[in-house]
């Protein structure tokens, strides 16, 4: 097939622009790619960490193809693929996973040992993340189909929610993940670090799991309310005043049972100070606020290499962090992309079945593949949204 194709890349430091882009093939390099798929994307969503990109916080290259959250209809199929067909909706892992090598047969499919040449683990338009062509485009290409794709059961009724299932590519299972690592379960108390999109679904994660209570620090007014509107506590970090004091308000104590960061490497600091860049100081404040044998799940990005950051240790990724502290009180901290496979199918089940609105959780917008620059924009300056693009005008 030969079609037109257009996608959202990445010019430099605070621009995007959506352009004419090469058709997918089923190849990788000069070589075919038989056990791939070519999709027409129905919905891809602006992430976060495109966000970090955007802001020049990478090496991201000029020219970069962005988007690795990808829900679409499968076009066409490779020789070898056996259990996806032309026609089936399909929501695609952020991880490109191989599942041959040692990671992959473990459930590690954040970190496949043979889909980047430079690191363990790959993701589509993302920066060092092993060249893929992202998918905020018009048709992407997916390969290893039958191990990464997740089948919609009914094409139909996952159209009928496809706001909600848009989210099983990425944020919906990071913000699952990032709470079960920090060990959330029926009866725990929960403080989340960011209400973007991700610090949201992580809230709602932690209601799903029968957190009693769920704590989300922002330092937008709009998002807090969001994370409000379904039943969350919040802290409003622009106040100044100590964080467990804080904490003692809502609580009745000063540390919680398990703490999740959505926040990451650009995080600010607190108070009359929150217009200063301080990278560990989400990391610092897991230490302090939770309580000795807790755990702190991490999926906020932290990245090796930080151009636009404030001083030569961060650039490389070094932070200053009060680690005595975290071992004197026994914690375990949990890194790294969350492995997608282990939970988007449960959590689709969830969502099929009535039991999370994640979509109204997050406040997803829907926009087209043209309004995506102003997207990105509007996500930059703090709105309580999570934008979605529609490439081909599929959802009504």
């Amino acid at each position: 097939m030969n079609a037109a194709n257009r996608g959202v890349v990445y010019k430099g430091p605070g621009e995007v622009a959506v352009e004419s882009i090469a058709y997918p093939e089923l190849a990788i390099g000069n070589r075919k790619c038989d056990h791939g798929v070519i999709l027409k994307v129905v919905t891809t969503n602006i992430c976060g960490s495109d966000q970090h990109m955007v802001r020049g916080r990478t090496t991201a290259p000029s020219g970069l193809v962005l988007g690795h959250e990808i829900t679409g209809l499968v076009v066409e199929c490779g020789r070898d693929v056996e259990f996806i067909q032309p026609g089936d909706l399909v929501s695609v892992p952020f991880n490109i996973a191989c599942g041959r090598c040692r990671n992959c047969k473990e459930g590690r499919t954040g970190i496949c040992l043979n889909v980047n040449p430079a690191r363990p683990g790959a993701a589509y338009g993302y920066v060092d993340m092993g060249g893929w062509v992202g998918g905020q485009t018009e048709y992407v290409m997916v390969p290893y189909a039958d191990f990464n794709l997740l089948k919609f059961p009914d094409a139909d009724q996952a159209m009928e929610k496809i706001k909600d299932l848009t989210l099983l590519s990425d944020i919906f299972p990071t913000g699952f993940h990032g709470c079960v690592t920090a060990g959330v379960g029926p009866g725990s108390t929960v403080y989340i670090a960011g209400a973007g999109p991700v610090g949201l679904a992580a809230a709602v994660s932690a209601q799903l799991l029968g957190a009693a209570c769920v704590i989300v620090g922002d330092m937008v007014e709009e998002r807090l309310a969001q994370a409000r509107s379904f039943g969350c506590e919040t802290i409003d970090l622009t106040q100044d005043g100590d964080m467990a004091d804080k904490i003692e308000v809502i609580l009745g104590e000063r540390e919680v049972d398990a703490f999740v960061d959505c926040v990451g490497f650009e995080a600010h600091a607190c108070g009359c100070n929150h217009g200063k860049e301080a990278p560990a100081t989400v990391l610092n404040s897991a230490m302090s606020l939770t309580r000795a044998g807790g755990q702190i799940g991490i999926p906020g990005l932290y990245v090796t290499e930080d151009p636009g950051a404030a001083d030569e240790a961060a650039k490389q990724g070094a932070l200053s962090m009060r680690f005595g502290l975290g071992w004197a009180k026994s914690h375990s901290f949990h890194t790294g992309q969350c492995p997608v496979m282990k939970y988007h199918r449960p959590l689709m089940q969830a969502i099929l079945f009535g039991k999370v609105k994640i979509a109204d959780a997050v406040n997803v917008q829907m926009i087209t593949l043209d309004q995506a620059p102003q997207g990105y924009a509007d996500f930059d300056g703090g709105a309580a949204k999570k934008f979605v693009i529609d490439p081909h005008g599929s959802v009504a």
